[in-house]
Formats: C-alpha cells, sequence, structure tokens
C-alpha cells in the first residue's frame, strides 16, 4: 500500500502525480499516484519549482496536451462571455428594472460622464480641423466655399441629427441603443473623411459624421429628465453643457498641434480613436434609463421575462446587485437569470414614429421663443470661433497652435459658466419653491442668474471681442472678451434649455432636439456671413449685429419669464405645477 502514496518530503523535495499508473517514478522505481482531477498537477516543496525535464517523455506529452485544451477552452469561454455581454449591452430595448431616479449617486455620476464625454464629440469635431482648413483647400484643390461647406453643413446636420434621434428616443422608449449606434456610425464616416480623396467626398461624409456625433444633444437632456428629479436637474444640465462647450473650444487647440505636426488627416483618425474610446465609455457604464413618468409613478410591477440566451453572466458583487456604492452603471440582472424580479412593465408604442412631431413642437409659442435666444446666444460664439483663425493671423501672425492655444480663455468661461449656473439655477428654484410654500411654476427655470448673462455679458464681451481685435491693441483683449461671452452664454442657455425639458414633462428629448434645429441653424447661417460682413465691414460692426441680436433674443426671454403661463395654457401645458 506504501507504494500507491507519493514519496513523504523527508525523502523527497517534490510530489509528482500522473494518470498513467504504469508511470513510475524513476527514482524510486513506484507507482505514481494518478486520478483524473490531479492530472498534471506538480506540487513543489522546494523553493527552486517545478522542472518538467524530471518527468518522463509520455508525461510531458500528455501535460502538454491538456494545458494547451484548458487555454483554448478558457479562451473559448472568455470570447463567448465577452460576446455576450456585448450582445446583452447592445440590446434594443432592454428592461429597467429600477427607478432611474432612485439610483445611487454613484451610479448617476458615471451617467453624467458618460453624457457630458458624448456631448463633446459634436463640438470638438466641429472645430478640431479649423486649423486645417488652408491645407484641405490646398490638398484637395478645393474652392473656399466648397471648404466653407464643410463646416457650415457640418453644423447644420447636426441639428437635423437630433430630430431622428429624438423621435426613435421618445416612440420606441430607448436612450442607451442610441448612443451606442450613432457611435459606430461617427467612426465609420470619421475614417472616410480621413481618406476622402477630393473635397465633395469630404462634405458629405461630414454630413454624415455630424449625424453620428448629435445623439446626446436631444437624447442627452432626456437621459437627464429620467434620472434627475426637477429641483436637481440644472447642476445636471450643467455637466452636460460642459461637454457641449468646452467641446467646440478644446478642438483647436489639440487641432492645431496635430495639424502643425501630422496634417490634416490626422486629425479625424484622433476622432476616430476617439469615437471609438467613447463607445466602449458608454458600453461599460451607461445603463437604459427611460424613465415613463406616469407609469413608474403607479408603480406597476409585472414578472420579469427569462433571457433568450443561455449563457450565464458572471456573478456580480452584492453592491452591483443592489446599484450601489460600486457605481458602475451596470443593468445586467441581479442574481440568477431564473430570479424573480420585478420591473415596470412599459406600453407599447402606439401609432408611428413620425420626426416631424418634433419639430412641429415648435408651433408652440414658449418653445420657439426660447429656441430663437438660444441660438442667437450659441450662434455668437460659434461665429466667434470661425472669424478668429483669419484675424488672429491677419492682425498677430498666428501659427496654428498659437490660434489653438487663444481658445483656452473661451474654455475657461465655459467652465466656470457652467458650474454657477448649475449651482444658481437649482438654488433659485428651491428659493422660489419655498416662497410659495413648496409649490413652484415652470417659469421659475428662467432664473436671476440668466438676465445678467444675457444682457450685460454675452453683448459687453461680443463688443470688446469686435473692437479690440485690432493690431494696435493686444491679443489678450479679444481673448477676455471672448471668455465673457462663454461665461454668459452659459447662464443663458443652460437656464433655457432646463425651462423646455420641464415645460413638456415625456418629451424632453424631442423639445430638446427642435430647439437644437433653430440654434445650429442660427450658428450655420451667422457662420456664413460672418466673414463676407468682416471683409466689407470689419469685425466691430459685426459684433454690433450679434449684440442686438442677443438682446432681442433676451427680450423674447422676459417675455415668456412673464407670460410663459399663459403661452403653456394655450398650448396644452399648462396648469400643471411642479
Amino acid at each position: 500500500m506504501t507504494g500507491d502514496r507519493p514519496p513523504s518530503a523527508s525523502n523527497s523535495d517534490s510530489t509528482l502525480v500522473s494518470t498513467d499508473p504504469n508511470q513510475f517514478n524513476e527514482k524510486s522505481n513506484k507507482p505514481l499516484p494518478h486520478g483524473p482531477s490531479q492530472l498534471g498537477k506538480y506540487v513543489s516543496n522546494s523553493s527552486a519549482g517545478f522542472d518538467q525535464q524530471s518527468l518522463p517523455q509520455r508525461t510531458r506529452s500528455t501535460l502538454s496536451t491538456r494545458s494547451t485544451r484548458s487555454t483554448r477552452s478558457t479562451r473559448r469561454t472568455f470570447w463567448q462571455r465577452a460576446a455576450y455581454i456585448i450582445r446583452k449591452r447592445m440590446a434594443f430595448k432592454p428592461p429597467v428594472k429600477h427607478d432611474p431616479r432612485l439610483y445611487p449617486p454613484a451610479k448617476k455620476r458615471w451617467i453624467l460622464a458618460c453624457l457630458a464625454l458624448g456631448s463633446s464629440l459634436n463640438g470638438f469635431c466641429s472645430t478640431v480641423y479649423l486649423p486645417g482648413l488652408p491645407n484641405i483647400q490646398e490638398d484637395l484643390e478645393a474652392t473656399p466655399i466648397s471648404v466653407a461647406l464643410t463646416t457650415s453643413l457640418f453644423i447644420l446636420f447636426g441639428g437635423i441629427g437630433p430630430i431622428i434621434w429624438a423621435s426613435m428616443s421618445d416612440f420606441y422608449h430607448i436612450r442607451r441603443f442610441l448612443y451606442l449606434s450613432s457611435l459606430l456610425l461617427f467612426v465609420g464616416a470619421t475614417i472616410g473623411c480621413g481618406l476622402s480623396p477630393n473635397v465633395w467626398v469630404l462634405v458629405v461624409l461630414r454630413c454624415i459624421q455630424s449625424v453620428g456625433t448629435s445623439v446626446t444633444m436631444s437624447v442627452g437632456a432626456g437621459t437627464v429628465a429620467d434620472c434627475w428629479e426637477i429641483t436637481e436637474r440644472g447642476s445636471a444640465f450643467s455637466v452636460l453643457f460642459v461637454g457641449q462647450f468646452l467641446g467646440p473650444l478644446v478642438g483647436p487647440i489639440i487641432g492645431g498641434g496635430i495639424v502643425s505636426a501630422m496634417g490634416w488627416r490626422a486629425t479625424f483618425w484622433f476622432c476616430a480613436g476617439y469615437g471609438v474610446f467613447l463607445f466602449c465609455f458608454l458600453l461599460l457604464f451607461l445603463p437604459e434609463t427611460y424613465r415613463i413618468d406616469h407609469v413608474w409613478d403607479n408603480g406597476l410591477p409585472i414578472k420579469k421575462p427569462r433571457p433568450l440566451s443561455p449563457v450565464p453572466l458572471p456573478v456580480a458583487t452584492r453592491d452591483e446587485e443592489e446599484g450601489g456604492s460600486s457605481g458602475v452603471a451596470s443593468d445586467e440582472p441581479d442574481n440568477s437569470e431564473d430570479s424573480d424580479d420585478e420591473y415596470i412593465q412599459e406600453p407599447p408604442p402606439q401609432g408611428r414614429m413620425n420626426p416631424i412631431q418634433s419639430i412641429a413642437l415648435l408651433r408652440h409659442t414658449f418653445v420657439w421663443l426660447i429656441a430663437l435666444q438660444t441660438g442667437f446666444c450659441f450662434g455668437t460664439m460659434f461665429t466667434i470661433e470661425t472669424i478668429i483663425p483669419d484675424l488672429y493671423d491677419e492682425y498677430y501672425h498666428f501659427e496654428s497652435w498659437q490660434t489653438g492655444l487663444s481658445f483656452l480663455g473661451a474654455g475657461i468661461g465655459n467652465v466656470l459658466g457652467a458650474i454657477v449656473s448649475g449651482r444658481l439655477s437649482d438654488l433659485f428654484l428651491r428659493r422660489a419653491r419655498d416662497r410659495r410654500g413648496g409649490l413652484s411654476v415652470k417659469e421659475d427655470r428662467l432664473t436671476l442668474n440668466a438676465w445678467p448673462g444675457g444682457f450685460i455679458c454675452v453683448p459687453m464681451g461680443v463688443l470688446i471681442f469686435g473692437w479690440c481685435t485690432s493690431p494696435n491693441i493686444t491679443v489678450w483683449a479679444p481673448i477676455i472678451g471672448f471668455s465673457i461671452v462663454c461665461f454668459g452664454m452659459s447662464q443663458v442657455y443652460a437656464s433655457g434649455s432646463a425651462y423646455l425639458v420641464d415645460s413638456i414633462p415625456g418629451k424632453g428629448a424631442s423639445v430638446t432636439a427642435c430647439s437644437n434645429l433653430v440654434r445650429l441653424l442660427m450658428a450655420c447661417i451667422l457662420s456664413l456671413i460672418a466673414k463676407p460682413i468682416v471683409s466689407s465691414i470689419g469685425s466691430g460692426y459685426l459684433s454690433v449685429i450679434l449684440a442686438s441680436l442677443n438682446y432681442i433674443g433676451m427680450g423674447f426671454y422676459a417675455l415668456v419669464k412673464f407670460k410663459g403661463a399663459s403661452f403653456r395654457k394655450a398650448s396644452g401645458y399648462g396648469d400643471n405645477p411642479i
């Protein structure tokens, strides 16, 4: 019987096991221990480790074969699970098993990070290649008008795209699938831009690229409405707008360096890489959040249906199961696939999807009044962006990287403005509610900080920029003026966008999309006429025109502030206090 036991530690430094009872220890001439669970297991009792050369040839061959099979099996299991998780996360309409407004703060922070990064994509791609426009015109032998179309049509389709995405979101009651699908469309179009053989191919692909980047501009507002109560949305919108406003200002900074080092095509390779990163980030951390308010508020539960796929998921930790402290925004099952968890049953879509319905929201007076002012405000910022490269080259002889760095002032103004507007918007809204004994109206969202931002900061900043851009005045004057414009615009834009989402419950994505259409249409028109105006009458008189438009727009804001309740009532959205 002793021959069936492995040598003891006192007689040998190691223990060898095999599945073949005919194998013998060459030193002791005793059979080796065997068993299916012990195949190839060698436990070394010395610090020298395991030396396969001490094994017989047949044993070494068995160990190698089984090890290879085990590795292949592990790889197959890994890729199978990875493919299942991707299919699960890319599901067209996964169930929303928990009320998004009850998500823990850590999970909401991940959602905000996804929205801020996603919202930066459109603005970033619209300006990252601006320092390379002269190179594009030369390399593709294009006319100035055709090159200008690559910018103007990008902005125009950035307003059309959200209409389509918002209509799909509100009709099918989905969010995440649209984010991920749009990023795939964007990456494909961006690769095509980098390979464009002529300017007209570039123009067409830029339009497709813009549609792919525009989903967060409308659906992002719907996600904010899903996850945050009305008194918390100001802060959430401010983070969303940091991405929207910072993207077009960071773009020229990075683009100037890329164009100088590697050429204009490299800017599109960089954008494609950024799109792949965003796809992976949102795939991992963004859950489905679509919330049908009246259904969730009534709380109608049903049993969760069994998943179709038999492949099991990795076991989650308790924190992840409870949606808690880990902060990872996952919507995987809380335990096994056969669990009896409950979630809210959503009603099926009614009728057919009609993108025109989103545009039709502009028939409401309070919607188009707010949309016009946000368009004037954003159009002012974008117009200044488009004329800066030519003005700074003419007056200050800036190179591409210097022009890019000059946008840092505007970026600082945007970030500070978004932080201030978010905090003040929610604070003033809560104060208004307290004054009414816990009741507030939608017009309270047009908070106090919007008025100095629109009446003072934007007009003053644009006038400083226009009249101080001169070879006789330091470049710091227009840089400071542009940063003031961006700070004031953040106050106006955040309050107006939040007001529209609050005023039309359940259609946050659609009303944001129609507002974006007006906003980007204004930016497209103003950016097209800006250069001819500067060439004919100068940047100073252009700034007077832009300042006047903003004063008119703020008059629209004041009209909605005092008459908005009656406008909403006439449109069928009145008498519904928050």
